[in-house]
């Protein structure tokens, strides 16, 4: 396919690269020069302007927020006025419900499609190829989508032909990551005053009834403090936070926890806390206990 890939942060590096192996032709946009001097030595074409990313198939946003997306989309020369009739906007950022909505009805009344295709995975996994992709839209132009899907992750998970339903799943999966970060700092914080080594309680946790990767990657992170540098910064948890709850609110569907881990981030914010990974949010218990970051 011919493919514009707009946004060359940690995740969308990995994703556009992933496009170039796979044989597809790439032309990259990044908002900030310079930042794609890596992929174009792969083999992508530079685009000057988000216009000249947007004359094939294809165009993909990976963008940190509603705002960043909306900048490159709206606008003269931007992917609304750019992008042929009948072509596709992938879109794998985390972005809000809201958002979502419009840019389908937008798109749609441009004679252009719109799909939804957030990702989970970190910066690693988008290297690896190996992200998971949640993916909404109208049938036929996910099919169309399927390579870009194939190239970027190991496994595909269609739920809607509306794409605000992918960024509403993509949404709650980051609340639960939270749930399960904030859950572990306080656990770990709560043995490791108590004298157990929190690396031996860690892997005790992992080898028994927390297997799972999300135990095992941010337990990790937790026991070694280590939040620098950010895979997903802190400002993006608290995004994510807020945009589940602005989703929660609009559907009438109370969520209790996701409220206390708002003003956990905001926490984390308050002391500092921007640059760290959103695993840092793990380490807010053992402040509140007293205990000493070594």
């Amino acid at each position: 396919m011919n493919v514009g890939f707009i946004g060359l942060g940690r995740m969308g590096v990995g994703m556009a690269a992933n496009l170039l192996k796979a044989g597809h032709d790439v032309t990259v946009y990044n908002r900030t020069p310079g930042k794609d001097e890596e992929i174009v030595q792969m083999g992508a074409r530079p685009a000057a302007e988000v216009a000249e990313a947007c004359d094939g198939e294809i165009v993909v946003t990976m963008l940190a927020d509603d705002h960043a997306v909306e900048s490159v989309v709206y606008g003269d020369q931007r992917v609304l006025a750019s992008l042929a009739k009948g072509a596709i906007h992938v879109s794998s950022s985390t972005i809000s419900v809201a958002l979502a909505e419009r840019l389908t009805a937008d798109h749609a009344a441009a004679g252009q499609r719109f799909v939804a295709a957030p990702v989970f995975g970190r910066p690693e996994a988008a290297a690896d190829g190996k992200l998971f992709v949640v993916a909404a839209g109208e049938s036929e132009a996910v099919t169309t989508a399927t390579p870009f899907f194939d190239a970027v992750g190991q496994k595909t998970f269609v739920v809607s032909e509306t794409p605000k339903a992918a960024n509403l799943v993509k949404l709650s999966g980051n609340f639960l990551i939270a749930s399960v970060i904030e859950s572990l700092g306080e656990a770990i914080a709560l043995v490791s005053k108590g004298g157990v080594d929190r690396h031996q309680y860690l892997d005790l946790l992992t080898s028994t009834l927390f297997g799972a990767p999300v135990y095992k990657t941010y337990g990790g992170l937790i026991v070694d403090r280590k939040f620098e540098p950010a895979g997903f910064a802190a400002p993006l948890g608290q995004k994510d936070i807020r945009l589940v709850l602005a989703a929660a609110e609009e559907l009438r569907v109370p969520l209790p926890i996701a409220s206390l881990l708002r003003d956990r981030f905001l926490s984390l914010l308050a002391h500092g806390g921007d640059n760290l990974d959103w695993s840092a949010l793990g380490s807010l218990a053992a402040r509140d206990a007293g205990e000493a970051a070594n």
